[in-house]
């Protein structure tokens, strides 16, 4: 049952909601009175999704923000930071999976990019009002595919293969990483959800025609994948709740997630190697 506790006077940064499973985060959040700052690429959907939001009771204001670009992560948090004194919530759900190899205009592999170093910078930018908000949360949308990921330090472009599944496989990977690095780091609930199969979220938007077309037959079949309505449920609850602190959940179990992701060591060095990559001091928080 998903949680229905109040959130009048709280703030929540939700990335990629204009669309899918983060759209309905977004106006389940301001259902329960929320104000909800939400992110996407297009300007319509974000338009659409603030109605959304404010037909659930809430208000909500939208941020044109295409994540590949590292100047653009850092500019949302820079205007967030102007226009808000604290963020109760911070869901980073914003996810690419491309099928061709595309690199942004920074040089980075664009899915590890959108998925990975994206939310590093953003919650590097944001932490310091996460900690000084009470009982302050953050919750990733995460996958289970993390556990066929490999990540190659020494080629992190994918200059001498590319394959789509194992680039968002890696990413999710890395993302995982972080998130159970940071949980270590400070001291306020951070999780990452694996929501199931959810075909009907978008992200597989820009995958091949083939990919796309399965993607539409397996919307339409329950037993294969779950709706985004109840993809949003156990995403929902973590954001709500300030004392769940588990790190990994599948759906709404807490899960133990790939043996490499207890592995210190791995963490630490994608820390830092993803702190060069995004030109921030590695030694944070």
């Amino acid at each position: 049952m998903t949680d229905s506790r109040n959130l009048t006077g709280q703030v929540a940064l939700v990335t990629g909601a204009t669309g899918g499973i983060g759209r309905e985060i977004a106006r389940r959040l301001g259902a329960r009175g929320a104000h909800v700052v939400l992110t996407g690429r297009s300007r319509e959907r974000g338009e659409e999704t603030v109605a959304a939001v404010e037909r659930a009771g809430g208000s909500a204001q939208f941020f044109r923000a295409d994540l590949a670009a590292m100047a653009t992560v850092r500019a949302l948090a820079e205007e967030f930071r102007r226009r808000y004194d604290r963020l109760d919530v911070l869901v980073t759900n914003a996810g690419c999976s491309q099928d061709a190899r595309q690199l942004t205009a920074d040089g980075h592999e664009l899915t590890l990019a959108v998925n990975h170093l994206a939310p590093y910078l953003l919650t590097h930018d944001l932490l310091d009002m996460l900690v000084e908000t009470p009982d302050a949360r953050i919750v990733a949308t995460s996958s289970t595919v993390h556990s066929t990921g490999e990540i190659d330090f020494a080629d992190l472009r994918l200059e001498t293969d590319y394959e789509a599944f194992a680039a968002y496989a890696r990413s999710k990977l890395a993302n995982l990483l972080f998130t159970t690095e940071l949980a270590v780091r400070v001291d306020i609930p951070v999780n990452a959800v694996h929501p199931g199969f959810v075909p009907g979220s978008g992200l597989y938007r820009h995958a091949s025609l083939p990919t796309r077309a399965f993607m539409a037959l397996a919307a339409r079949l329950p037993v294969l994948s779950t709706s985004v309505s109840e993809a949003a449920d156990p995403l929902v609850d973590l954001a709500v709740d300030p004392d769940a602190d588990h790190t990994y959940f599948d759906r709404h179990d807490p899960t133990d997630p790939d043996p490499r992701v207890g592995d210190d060591r791995l963490r630490e060095h994608l820390w830092n190697v993803s702190a060069a990559l995004v030109d921030v001091d590695p030694d944070w928080p």
